[in-house]
């Protein structure tokens, strides 16, 4: 103490450490962050289309910096550079929230487990796929990088998805153990539609591959048949289909819990209104603006069938 507080008699408190500050329970700023990774990772599957779709995926023509003497985008190079930086720098703000997310988690790591190593592979796999996206900047948009490129994305859109239903209680260490189980149909349908799913992104991947919108008018394709792997890639779709509608059917028939019925009704109208947009891009020559509804479908798609798998067979009893 200084000879001041002596003579007073007073101290001053010592402020208490980051870690005791760091919440011990889930917070609504820990939700809203889960929900701000889930809508950041959904819009930067869409900004990475829009790269492609403007013929912007060479903007910013190497990597890291955007050009050889600039870290980012210069006048010079017009929409292209702001579209292709902009979608770079969306990958920077995307990694501050799953590091906050991550650091808010800290004292909950031994408690909460399954929160904090989601969040944790969340904010490891931003960096990859930012030298993922490098990589493909910098082999001239091969496509089969960029496809690479575009499934990390879909994996952080499930990453998200996960976080999301933890930190609000649904699934997980901290849902309610009274809920019903879903039968055992009711859990072997929900695998289904996510393998499903998985299988109709992955083979979505191909057929953009082989298309005409390659980000660059130099790009080189996949070579693949594109009529051949479009028809391959809507068998998973039509099975899809079905055992969403069969699901929300036997659900709606027995009487499940309002949250269970919820999650299937989402998941029929993100099937069928991405089976929709894909049909018409299809059949209309795949203009720019229903290919670009067509991904933020699929990452609606993903957090979808996510959802409704997560909350079929989390171990937890609900």
């Amino acid at each position: 103490m200084t000879v001041s507080q002596e003579k007073t008699g007073q101290t001053h408190p010592q402020r208490p450490g980051l870690r005791a500050r760091l919440p011990r329970s889930i917070t609504p700023a820990l939700r809203r962050l889960s929900v701000a990774s889930l809508i950041g990772q959904s819009v930067l599957i869409v900004s990475g289309g829009a790269v492609r779709l403007t013929a912007s995926g060479l903007g910013c023509p190497t990597w890291p910096r955007c050009t050889a003497g600039s870290l980012v985008n210069t006048p010079e190079m017009g929409i292209h550079g702001i579209i292709e930086f902009g979608n770079r720098t969306l990958t920077f703000v995307l990694a501050v929230v799953a590091a906050l997310m991550l650091v808010a988690l800290w004292n909950l790591r031994k408690e909460r487990k399954d929160l904090f190593w989601l969040a944790f592979g969340l904010l490891a796999s931003i960096p990859v796929q930012a030298v993922i996206g490098g990589i493909s900047v910098l082999m001239q948009l091969n496509p089969w990088v960029v496809g690479l490129h575009f499934l990390v994305s879909a994996a952080l859109v499930i990453f998200s998805m996960l976080l999301v239903n933890r930190t609000y209680g649904r699934t997980g260490a901290g849902a309610p153990q009274a809920r019903r189980r879903p039968t055992k149909t009711i859990r072997q349908l929900a695998v289904v539609t996510s393998v499903c799913t998985g299988l109709a992104v992955l083979l979505g991947v191909m057929v953009t591959g082989s298309g005409p919108h390659a980000g660059d008018a130099n790009a080189p394709r996949n070579g693949l048949n594109s009529d051949l792997i479009t028809r391959i890639h809507v068998l998973p779709v039509y099975v899809l289909v079905i055992s969403a509608v069969v699901l929300l059917v036997l659900l709606w028939r027995r009487g499940a819990g309002d949250l269970l019925r919820h999650g299937a009704i989402l998941l029929v109208a993100a099937v069928l209104l991405q089976g929709a947009i894909g049909y018409a891009q299809h059949f209309t020559g795949l203009p720019p603006v229903l290919v670009g509804l067509h991904m933020l479908g699929a990452a609606t798609l993903l957090a979808a069938s996510t959802n409704f798998t997560d909350l079929s067979v989390s171990r937890r009893r609900r």
